[in-house]
């Protein structure tokens, strides 16, 4: 009787590692914003934010590059966007105005933290409804509702705004907590955003001086382009649906 020969032992499959390094950053930048919101650093908090977009943008973009892409590091993904643009923002600018609501009485001081924690909510079902349309075929070329990312950027850059012109939390509570709401209920929402994926392989060259503008824009005043830049996007999604309606509507007339 010849002998079996043993079957080779398969070994456990690996993850790669650059895209979900990248990954690992931003949920790095995202806990360290909680870490500085808690200590009173609220700038440092929103430049955390803001790199953890950085790293969001290039994992993403590097696993297509380098063929590298897996469903391992589309959730991990989704879990580090939870934490970077749902649960960080809101805790920032809960620690920032929403908490000093207490002083007005028992309901305000709960609603500051409820608003909080819708953002988180709304975020994390922004997320979950991201994952669903992209497996299911959607429209590159347009989210769903507001992403996430835009939404903490906004929210952010009105926190640093203020910060800037010396305005502490506690002055620009009512308006923190509107705008809270508002970019909560946009991440939620049916209105289209352009996703700029969709980017052409050639543009014309104005295009490249019109974005070296809005760069150095941006250089120029960090806090109040960037406030400017995020309430453009935030509106163009009621615009584009608004034109949207105007145009179906002769149509079917």
């Amino acid at each position: 009787m010849t002998e079996a020969t043993p079957e080779p032992r398969r070994r456990p499959a690996g993850i790669y590692l650059l895209p979900n390094l990248l990954t690992t950053g931003a949920l790095f930048s995202g806990f360290y914003a909680i870490v500085a919101a808690v200590n009173g650093q609220f700038v440092p908090a929103v430049v955390a934010v803001y790199v953890a977009g950085l790293f969001d943008g290039l994992d993403g973009r590097v696993a297509r590059m380098t063929n590298t892409q897996s469903e391992f590091g589309v959730q991990y993904d989704s879990l580090s966007d939870l934490v970077s643009f749902g649960l960080a923002p809101a805790l920032v600018v809960y620690m920032w105005a929403l908490a000093g609501l207490r002083e007005f009485g028992n309901f305000p001081g709960k609603l500051g933290w409820l608003i909080a924690f819708l953002y988180t909510a709304c975020a994390a079902l922004r997320l979950a409804r991201f994952n669903t349309q992209s497996a299911g075929g959607a429209d590159k070329r347009f989210f769903t509702g507001l992403a996430s990312p835009a939404a903490a950027g906004t929210l952010m850059a009105f926190v640093w705004a203020m910060e800037d012109q010396g305005l502490v939390g506690g002055s620009v509570r009512w308006a923190t907590l509107v705008i809270t709401l508002l970019l909560a209920l946009a991440m939620v929402s049916r209105v289209p955003y352009f996703s700029f994926k969709a980017w052409p392989e050639k543009v014309p060259f104005m295009w490249i001086l019109g974005m070296l503008l809005v760069v150095v824009a941006i250089a120029s005043d960090p806090p109040r382009m960037l406030l400017l830049v995020g309430l453009v996007y935030v509106a163009s999604g009621p615009a584009l649906w608004a034109w949207r309606r105007l145009r179906r509507r002769p149509a079917s007339a």
